[in-house]
């Protein structure tokens, strides 16, 4: 099964052609092509030349797409509209499913070769105004979040080690894995039951977690005049 998947929930523009299979202890991904590009003003501009990228050097068309996943957030407004869009639109065109996942269960997904049984794993990412988005996992499972908060408010709980933002995880006095954004591979695999099972998808629903900026802005400026 060849799925397209892409991530646009932080400042990292991510997309990637992976080869998914049945495998005798779950699922056998492969990536065949990634593109990953650090620029959170240029998602729109970039984020459609990777994915083209992606199939011409793994010499695949778009008619071969058997799926698109995509990262839901948490993230920005407008990083997300960009990446859940692109997505919904390629599994338009083509006829073919689109699944959303958790962006910080993508990260997580990459670091389970790099844990021991029973560790709680924090991913982090930027949520701006000095806060991250969060979640935390035991044995490749979610426990906690996805949530927003300041560092000095995240439930660590039994947090052991922690991935995710490089400008983010020093905040946390644990030991940190390098993993700093979902990878094309880690979006496959969160989804790799619902793909492998063929089930139908549940709608896009994107991971704000607060309102867009200019959304508070208006709510602020209705405060001031009493209306």
């Amino acid at each position: 099964m060849l799925v397209l998947s892409v991530d646009t929930a932080t400042p990292a523009v991510t997309a990637g052609l992976v080869e998914l299979e049945q495998a005798a202890q779950g699922a056998d991904t492969r990536t065949l092509a990634s593109r990953v590009r650090v620029d959170p003003r240029a998602h729109a501009e970039v984020l459609t030349p990777q994915i083209l990228e992606c199939l011409t050097e793994a010499r695949r068309s778009r008619a071969d797409l058997d799926a698109v996943v995509v990262g839901i957030g948490p993230g920005p407004f407008t990083g997300l509209r960009v990446g859940m869009a692109t997505a919904a639109a390629f599994g338009d065109a083509l006829g073919i499913p689109v699944y959303g996942v958790c962006s910080l269960d993508a990260i997580a997904a990459d670091t389970v070769s790099d844990l021991t049984p029973g560790s709680e794993l924090l991913v982090v990412t930027d949520a701006r105004r000095r806060e991250v988005y969060w979640a935390r996992y035991r044995d490749g499972a979610r426990v906690a979040g996805p949530d927003v908060a300041k560092p000095s408010e995240v439930d660590m709980a039994q947090a052991t080690v922690i991935a995710g933002s490089a400008s983010h995880v020093d905040f946390f006095d644990l030991p940190v894995l390098p993993v700093e954004t979902p990878s094309p591979a880690g979006l496959v695999r969160v989804a790799a039951a619902e793909l492998l099972a063929r089930t139908v998808p549940d709608a896009l629903v994107p991971l704000y977690l607060r309102r867009p900026d200019a959304v508070e802005k208006s709510y602020r400026a209705l405060d001031r005049t009493g209306a």
